[in-house]
């Protein structure tokens, strides 16, 4: 079985070329609906997708007259006005096979940002806990060219390791990764499998200035970096062919990144690795026990709560006896965590005046010691 049949969460990137016709500035629709009926299979046997999109600016750029190069108000005039027909197409697509489609853009600081973060994050898992495919593009109209991301294989991959997801597929006009540019060298190796991103497979990249480097291999060496760091395998694939999910499945040739760990491995070691933690929380035997057989903590089994912090932060978790029992992102505040402590999660609503999360820490971002 392939890394992508495999995946139980899957994202998908579309590069504006294969979506976009360059004469024309119109969808293909066409190839769009292969795509489609390729994440309708997808899900009918229990994954999950989420796509990543371009498309927006080169569709919207020919419906307001506008012609390259275009200054960043232009751009993000274009992206406004593309960005609801590259929605809209998408939702026709997917509506034949009974899928809800859902628009989502992202700057880059929604993933820098943790509590920003979170909130992304929590959107996209609801959305995907809906039965709804998330349809991402960076959000041009407000990004200024200090939080943008710059290309959409590194927000994939951002997103791949916000949703914890197990694979990226980042469909190109290229079918893999080389020894060199096979446009200019007719030497150059096919690389079918990565497993370790060293000196070597960057500089496969080639200058950044060059066609194959500015056209995408470095940004996409860029995101299998994140990738590999997050557990999440990536394959760079050629796009333009109908199906071109069936494609990789049926043999088609590309390249598979593979990770040396699992999505939700990769995600604990950086909790625990990378991040300082702002605050204490003391639980009481029951919660220290559950806990300990793999569950999330609730506010019923918190005593007290020492330290302050924000929606995002990391907090240690500690016994009645002062024993640290782990660490995690707690989702709520020092002042908020405070008030719903020793309550059951039906009366956070009534305290704090909205509804929030059932857990003070999920399972997912907790990590225990030993």
């Amino acid at each position: 079985m392939t890394a992508l049949a495999k995946a139980r969460r899957l994202i998908v990137k579309i590069g504006s070329s294969l979506l976009v016709d360059d004469a024309s500035g119109q969808v293909r629709r066409t190839w769009l609906e292969s795509l489609c009926a390729d994440i309708a299979h997808c899900r009918a046997r229990g994954q999950e997708v989420i796509v990543v999109s371009s498309g927006a600016v080169a569709v919207g750029r020919r419906k307001l007259g506008l012609t390259p190069p275009l200054k960043l108000e232009e751009k993000q005039a274009a992206a406004a006005t593309g960005q609801i027909r590259l929605a809209h197409a998408y939702q026709e697509a997917l509506a034949h096979h009974g899928i809800t489609v859902a628009q989502v853009l992202l700057t880059l600081e929604d993933s820098e940002d943790r509590r920003r973060y979170l909130n992304a994050r929590t959107t996209l898992e609801t959305l995907l806990r809906l039965g709804a495919v998330p349809v991402i593009n960076e959000n041009d109209t407000v990004a200024t060219a200090e939080i943008r991301f710059g290309d959409n294989d590194r927000l994939a991959a951002r997103v791949a390791q916000m949703v914890s997801a197990d694979a990226l597929v980042l469909f190109s006009d290229i079918d893999g990764l080389y020894t060199a540019d096979p446009r200019k060298h007719a030497d150059a190796r096919f690389i079918p499998e990565v497993r370790e991103m060293t000196a070597e497979i960057e500089a496969m990249a080639g200058d950044p200035g060059s066609a194959y480097g500015s056209g995408g291999m470095v940004t996409k060496l860029t995101a299998a970096k994140i990738c590999l760091s997050a557990g999440c395998s990536m394959a760079i694939a050629k796009g333009e062919p109908l199906h071109p999910l069936s494609a990789i499945e049926q043999g088609g040739r590309c390249t598979w990144f593979i990770p040396g760990s699992e999505p939700r491995t990769a995600r604990k070691q950086w909790i625990f690795g990378t991040m300082n933690p702002a605050g204490v929380l003391i639980l009481d035997s029951g919660a220290a026990k559950a806990l300990g057989q793999g569950r999330s903590l609730l506010p019923a089994g918190v005593t007290a709560i020492d330290g302050e912090f924000e929606r995002g932060d990391c907090v240690l978790v500690k016994s009645a006896d002062g024993r640290e029992l782990g660490r995690g992102l707690v989702a709520y505040s020092s002042a908020d965590a405070r008030a719903i402590a020793g309550r059951k999660s039906s009366e956070i609503e009534a305290i704090l005046g909205f509804r929030g999360r059932d857990e003070l820490i999920h399972r997912d971002d907790l990590v225990m010691e030993g």
